[in-house]
């Protein structure tokens, strides 16, 4: 699979404005590193190394996302919460090779989540583009796979070669590469331009320049401040750990009150008591009636000579 050509770049306001123009900030995203510099630049602080970065990167990056997802609104929360995760982890972050990469591979992982689709909000694409042929293009990339498209957008529109598209899709390059053909054949289906294109090399850069003049076309929602995602990230990670916090504390109070209300020793249950059924009579001589005790007495009550009783004879 040959790459785009270099001849045809990414539109600076389109599909893939947000990599190239993270290219820079990514550098002073490493700002606290850079104390020994010998150019003598100036350090930046977190806080401006990550306004470079939003500045630079997230118009584009909500273009990108809405043509991977088809929804505006899911675009814009996408790209917010991938910034919100970067300030969190902005020691990491800020010491990538490409900071830019890391926030769109980001924000990629949030839109395709298979859980927007039980929000109503984000249940449905919105309205396609009003001129065919963009309305065409729109249809052909929603209608493929999350990961084909994702794939296409990723090669032909923000313009990575073949291994990077690979590495930040999670597959293997012959995959990606199956990926991208696939795709191509199902989007030429619906624009007859790109399927009588000659080379592969052409057909990639006319799809570039169809992607990147269907983001700049759509009115896509302006993300929020920098500084509004940053307050809003430290918000979140301060709930988290209040959460967490009080998550253990309600556990530790809990086990201490089992501990204490907990017997110290076994106490086997006992059973309930049960009719016992078919036991045989007890053996040796029965329990007398009230005519065996008669005739006890009467025997007792006579003399001890006569016909009717046997005397042993002492000797």
């Amino acid at each position: 699979m040959e790459p785009p050509p270099p001849t045809a770049p990414a539109p600076p306001s389109g599909a893939s404005a947000g990599t190239e123009a993270a290219d820079e900030p990514g550098a002073t995203a490493q700002g606290p590193g850079n104390a020994g510099d010998p150019k003598g630049e100036r350090d930046f602080s977190p806080a401006e190394a990550f306004d470079a970065l939003y500045a630079g990167t997230a118009p584009g990056l909500v273009r990108q996302t809405y043509l991977l997802t088809g929804r505006r609104a899911l675009a814009r929360e996408s790209v917010e919460r991938a910034f919100e995760l970067a300030w969190h982890r902005w020691p990491e972050v800020a010491v990538d090779r490409d900071p830019g990469g890391w926030v769109r591979a980001a924000a990629y992982e949030y839109a395709m989540s298979p859980w927007h689709r039980l929000r109503r909000a984000h249940r449905h694409p919105d309205a396609p583009p009003t001129e065919p042929g963009k309305r065409a293009l729109f249809d052909a990339l929603l209608d493929l796979p999350p990961a084909y498209r994702r794939t296409l957008l990723l090669y032909d529109g923000v313009g990575l070669d073949l291994p990077e598209t690979a590495a930040e899709t999670e597959a293997s390059t012959p995959a990606a590469a199956g990926r991208l053909l696939t795709a191509r054949a199902a989007v030429a289906e619906r624009l007859p331009d790109l399927k009588d294109s000659g080379s592969p090399a052409e057909q990639s850069a006319l799809l570039h320049d169809r992607l990147g003049g269907l983001a700049r076309a759509e009115h896509v929602p302006v993300p929020r401040p920098a500084r509004a995602v940053r307050t809003g990230s430290e918000s979140k990670a301060r709930l988290w750990t209040r959460s967490a916090v009080a998550g253990v504390a309600l556990l530790i109070a809990v086990t201490g009150l089992t501990l204490h209300t907990a017997p110290t020793h076994y106490e086997p249950p006992i059973s309930p008591p049960e009719r016992v059924g078919g036991v045989p009579p007890r053996g040796g001589p029965q329990k007398l009636t009230a005519q065996d005790r008669k005739l006890q007495k009467s025997l007792s009550e006579h003399l001890a000579h006569g016909p009717e009783r046997l005397v042993p004879q002492l000797r």
